[in-house]
């Protein structure tokens, strides 16, 4: 029984240019925005409210929160990495703080400077911040289907922490393919134990297509009934801190699955796939989106477009 309906998170105007070495100017990041929303992505994590030291590219946090359009039912939502962040994401008035943790304590070192033990105690600022003012907290594990430095995870290591997030009051946990490890075995065992643990927990998965399997793990998910995803538009992104951590799931690859497959997006594909044929232009190299390329599988072509055999 798979979704009939899937929650499409739009995170390449975080994650996806985040790692990026040219600057996006702030009003091209607005309306790319702008152009997802229109799209009819209702999800997106806009930017993150991060040290402008450690990731240039969202310097701009707060200024790209500001103008972008705020439709009804869009949640915005921003990275926050600790309550300094936290704040001022409020001030900005995102809709929604992503607040995170790795699931190794060598990520967790190597992406913060932080042992597991303080990012949760930072995690538990950042949410009472949020509290304050009425902002939702969504959860993510990063590594949380394996790490660079420390190899397979185990389930029940990732269980441990979903259970304290679970005590800190959060109902809503990204798991993320940081550098492209998971596998649909991995992929379908770790929802399971999760979903065994704590069934109220609600899972978003975001997968790298690192090593090529991205929508594969996208189709083990949905076999294990996952009805969110993360994805980047054009395939941008990988985590700067993290060794090899190339591209993320395409959105609009992601969504002409979704689609045929008969499952329900509510985006407008051929909006999404105008808006990656931008994003290219943004960054100044190509971007590794399939769609966006061949078009969809029933476009038409007409016979004197094509070159033809002779002879």
């Amino acid at each position: 029984m798979l979704p009939k309906k899937v929650l499409v998170t739009e995170v390449g105007t975080r994650d996806g240019l985040q790692s990026e070495p040219r600057f996006v100017p702030t009003a091209d990041k607005i309306a790319l925005v702008d152009a997802l929303t229109r799209a009819g992505i209702r999800r997106i994590e806009v930017s993150s409210f991060v040290s402008p030291r450690a990731v240039p590219q969202m310097a701009d946090a707060a200024q790209v929160m500001a103008g972008i359009e705020r439709p009804p039912g869009l949640v915005a939502a921003c990275l926050v990495p600790n309550a300094n962040g936290a704040r001022r994401a409020a001030e900005a008035k995102v809709d929604e703080m992503v607040a995170f943790v790795s699931a190794t304590e060598s990520h967790n070192r190597a992406n913060v400077n932080r042992t597991i033990d303080e990012s949760l105690a930072g995690f538990a600022e950042v949410a009472a911040i949020a509290r304050d003012h009425a902002v939702r907290v969504h959860g993510a594990i990063a590594v949380a289907f394996g790490c660079p430095f420390e190899g397979d995870v185990p389930f029940a290591q990732v269980v441990a922490i979903v259970g304290r997030l679970h005590a800190l009051g959060v109902r809503e946990l990204t798991l993320g393919d940081t550098t492209g490890m998971a596998t649909p075995p991995i992929a379908t065992g770790l929802c399971k134990a999760i979903q065994d643990a704590h069934p109220d927990m609600h899972v978003t998965l975001h997968f790298h297509n690192t090593r090529g399997v991205g929508l594969a793990n996208v189709m083990a998910g949905l076999q294990a009934g996952i009805d969110s995803y993360e994805s980047s538009l054009g395939g941008l992104g990988g985590c700067p801190f993290a060794p090899g951590a190339t591209g993320n799931v395409c959105t609009e690859d992601l969504v002409y699955l979704l689609h045929e497959m008969g499952i329900e997006t509510g985006v407008d594909l051929a909006k999404l796939v105008a808006a990656a044929k931008r994003v290219e232009a943004l960054v100044g190299h190509p971007v590794p989106g399939q769609v966006m390329k061949a078009g969809p599988r029933l476009r038409r072509y007409p016979m004197d477009a094509v070159r033809k055999a002779v002879g």
